[in-house]
């Protein structure tokens, strides 16, 4: 069946159900968590912006988390070699995510004055480089893993 959705998802049949999955799950995620906040609101005084923030931050990390430990991303690293030719790509694009986000901050908002601000900007991109890679490279192994058990 197609629908406008159909367009986001992958044409690995496999990969398109499994991530229907992920995301049904949590969509009944988040309709129990809006429950569970309109009960809650009556007892507690909760903010407009947290209540509009942590569903959907709630959807994101739960979707992401299964997608990632599921091992289904890297369909085609099977042998040790493509393994390593992986993880030798997934260090090159966080390195390349960092070159590009510093040339462009520099390029838009200029260069940094003060230590300060250079310590937020290498502070964050580290963060987000670290956070990157490592679920990068733990789905890469959960995947390895899951491959070699299919042959």
């Amino acid at each position: 069946m197609k629908s406008w959705i159909s367009f986001f998802l992958p044409n690995d049949e496999y990969k398109e159900r499994r991530i229907l999955y992920f995301l049904s799950e949590g969509g009944i995620i988040l309709f129990l968590f809006l429950i569970v906040a309109i009960f809650c609101n009556k007892y507690f005084n909760i903010s407009e912006e947290t209540l509009l923030f942590v569903p959907i931050a709630i959807f994101f990390c739960y979707v992401t988390t299964r997608y990632i430990l599921s091992g289904i991303e890297y369909t085609d690293i099977v042998t040790e070699y493509a393994y390593k030719r992986e993880r030798k790509i997934i260090l090159t694009r966080t390195f390349s995510f960092v070159v590009a986000f510093l040339l462009l901050y520099i390029l838009f908002e200029g260069v940094p004055s003060s230590l300060d601000v250079w310590i937020e900007i290498i502070g964050l991109l580290f963060i987000v480089s670290l956070l990157w890679f490592f679920l990068s490279f733990i789905s890469l192994n959960r995947s390895y893993k899951k491959n070699k058990e299919l042959l």
